[in-house]
């Protein structure tokens, strides 16, 4: 079981999503999306929240509003961090998540610490809890094939792209190629004339003799 919110604060919304328990998180984890943010209470077991980014977008172009949704959210989901107050909320993006055999069902590490940005909660925002929850929906969806759908669909993008720089290539260089045969063309015509007013340069001579 999934479940979807919607950050509304900006706009476009931006969607936010969250496995049920360590077995969804568990997969999240393996079939995430690279344009996923992931976020987490630090130090503390909380759920696995994760936000889409909007294409072309990376994070430090969230916006805060947004950041404050997510960090309220997994907050709230916490059952020891959502009794504290000033609890930090870390966040990733999801293919700096690491996962190794040893470690336990629904837990991560990070390939690069440094890539981990972290944001302080001082307390809940009812009012923030309470709007994301009114968007909430349920779903079970298949992680595995959502993920194999988008990537298809991103090989598809990268194929077109890609024939579309060929062809800008090929057109270029039939451009450049006509400008050469046009300028050989120039070239031959002016030889052509000076040749031409030379010998009738000649020919007036001999008529005047």
């Amino acid at each position: 079981m999934v479940f979807y919110f919607t950050s509304n604060v900006v706009s476009p919304p931006y969607s936010i999503y969250m496995g049920f328990d360590k077995n969804e998180n568990e997969d999240l984890i393996r079939w995430g999306w690279p344009e996923d943010v992931w976020f987490h209470v630090d130090k503390l077991s909380s759920a696995h929240v994760y936000l889409r980014l909007h294409p072309g977008e990376m994070i430090d172009d969230i916006p805060q509003a947004v950041i404050d949704d997510c960090a309220q959210l997994v907050k709230a989901n916490s059952i020891q961090g959502n009794k504290q107050n000033n609890v930090d909320v870390v966040y990733t993006m999801w293919a700096n998540l690491k996962k190794t055999a040893s470690m336990d069902v629904g837990q991560v590490g990070f390939h690069k610490d440094k890539e981990v940005k972290k944001v302080g909660v001082e307390k809940r925002i009812n009012e923030i809890v309470n709007r994301l929850n009114k968007t909430k929906t349920e779903d079970k969806p298949d992680f595995r094939a959502l993920r194999e759908e988008r990537d298809r669909k991103e090989r598809e993008s990268q194929k077109k792209v890609q024939q579309e720089q060929k062809q800008r290539e090929k057109e270029e260089e039939k451009r450049k190629q006509e400008q050469a045969e046009l300028r050989s063309y120039n070239n031959l015509m002016r030889s052509e004339n000076m040749s031409s007013n030379k010998d009738n340069l000649g020919a007036d001579d001999d008529d005047f003799m």
